[in-house]
């Protein structure tokens, strides 16, 4: 059992309870929901859903009526296995486009690191160490002979399954577990991207401002990097059609745009991929932190909107769990597995199985959901210290871009100010940051930092915060400090 991406609008004249009824049978029929899945208990998503329990009750009993469910006396709530006419025609059209079996096995600093405001850390001190040790050991333990040797280079059946259901659930990804291929990271996706998708000398588009490392992958696959503008919609697809020469691939960061934090709205989704299926285009979607939503529900995948195949997806187990855990994903639409399978045996053969037999176990006995909900909580506390933190001490020297979703906060400097010798005085005093400037790759920069608030507790944020208005103040008043953009 995992947790839902189940949109409701409380705009609409549609009461809640047809909403809920309306989006569960709509799961069910488009396969995200299975025959034999466990769906929440009625409170679980209530909570989950931020309604009151009646609503919730109400579209059960009409979907237990109709034969889409059925209960399980002291076992839950599941998915019906014998399922209505109209559910197995719609199911049966969809397993028919699964990707083809795998191929055979082949033959730091004083706080290390750790410091308030470090990008991309989630917090660690809050992890269930004790519980994912004993599903190391458990596994380690009863470790075949076959599990010790070379391992399938898509990865982990079990695993695979486990994370298809939870992106089909929870992101509205279309998926089967036979597309999902396991990397160590989504910095390793981005490379198997590129070495399956482009040839020395082609056009790669990525946003701007952009994820660096998003640029370093495609320039170690020779490719040519043409940066596209962001607006408070995300990447300009006007702009994307006006780049000169065929442009192969376009990353995109739609639910939490890196840097700056938009999220790409349905009419520029909707372009891009009109854009993709034109040109016989690809997009890939990081969703890198998108779990973590505190102005609205989390929004659903790009990919769920794609109806031609164009869309690769990449995740990760970073940001939800911990960096060194070295597993990521990337799903990949049919037409492409060989030729991604090819690129992940070139890059390092297969991933470490026994991380994946833990981590399948962690999903599929639903420690990975109630970790998601708890941390969902936590990371709101420590993002509205942030900002409290940042008012108080830091209001006439910084702008807050964005702030409604994912790990970290970019905020905007006065022009005069060199980022990245604010940050290098924030270092002196302890604090890890990291400049704006550093995600652009055109001359035009912006000014700012990215503050990154998932790894520390509200009290360090505070603290942080007052230690990054005095450095600021220091700055302004220091002409060294100042250089042109």
């Amino acid at each position: 059992m995992t947790t839902f991406y189940l949109p409701l609008d409380r705009s609409d004249d549609v009461p809640i309870h047809r909403q809920i009824y309306r989006e569960l049978r709509r799961a069910i029929l488009d396969g995200h929901l299975r025959p034999g899945q466990r769906i929440p208990s009625t409170r679980a998503l209530s909570l989950e859903l931020e309604v009151s329990r009646q609503p919730v009750l109400a579209a059960y009993e009409q979907l237990l009526h109709e034969g889409y469910l059925e209960g399980r006396l002291g076992s839950g709530t599941f998915v019906s296995v014998a399922l209505p006419d109209e559910l197995l025609k719609a199911t049966s059209k969809r397993t028919s486009t699964r990707a083809p079996a795998s191929p055979s096995p082949a033959p730091s600093g004083s706080n290390d690191g750790l410091g308030p405001f470090r990008m991309s850390l989630p917090a660690l001190d809050l992890f269930p160490g004790v519980l994912w040790a004993r599903l190391l050991a458990r596994n380690a333990r009863a470790l075949t002979q076959a599990q010790m040797a070379y391992g399938d280079p898509a990865g982990l059946m079990s695993l695979r399954a486990a994370i298809a259901e939870h992106l089909r659930t929870a992101r509205g990804v279309n998926c089967e577990a036979e597309q999902v291929l396991i990397v160590s990271g989504s910095q390793a996706a981005l490379r198997v991207a590129a070495a399956a998708l482009l040839q020395r000398g082609e056009r790669a588009a990525m946003e701007e401002p952009g994820y660096p490392g998003a640029r370093a992958a495609f320039s170690a696959a020779g490719a040519t990097v043409k940066a596209v503008p962001v607006d408070e919609e995300g990447m300009s697809v006007t702009a994307l059609q006006r780049l000169r020469g065929q442009v192969r691939v376009a990353y995109v960061t739609p639910s939490h745009q890196y840097p700056l934090g938009t999220t790409m709205t349905a009419a520029r989704r909707l372009a891009l991929l009109d854009w993709a299926y034109q040109k016989g285009a690809w997009v890939l979607e990081d969703d890198y932190d998108s779990e973590f939503r505190y102005v609205s529900r989390p929004l659903g995948a790009l990919q769920g909107m794609d109806t031609h195949e164009r869309v690769i997806y990449i995740g990760t187990f970073s940001k939800v769990l911990f960096p060194s855990v070295r597993v990521g994903y990337l799903v990949a639409p049919p037409s492409l597995w060989q030729r991604f399978v090819s690129a992940r045996m070139a890059l390092d053969l297969f991933s470490p199985t026994l991380y994946q037999l833990a981590l399948a176990e962690f999903l599929r006995e639903g420690h990975f959901a109630r970790h998601l909900r708890r941390m969902r909580g936590i990371y709101l506390q420590r993002r509205n210290a942030l900002l409290a933190g940042l008012k108080r001490h830091c209001a006439d020297r910084v702008t807050v871009h964005n702030a409604d979703a994912g790990l970290h906060v970019a905020v905007l400097l006065a022009e005069r100010l060199d980022d990245a010798e604010v940050v290098r005085r924030m270092a002196s005093r302890g604090l890890t940051a990291t400049p704006l400037s550093t995600c652009y790759a055109g001359g035009s920069k912006r000014s700012g930092l990215l503050l990154g608030f998932g790894g520390s507790d509200e009290q360090s944020l505070l603290e942080a915060t007052r230690v990054l208005g005095e450095v600021l103040t220091e700055a302004l008043l220091t002409p060294t400090a100042v250089t042109p953009l």
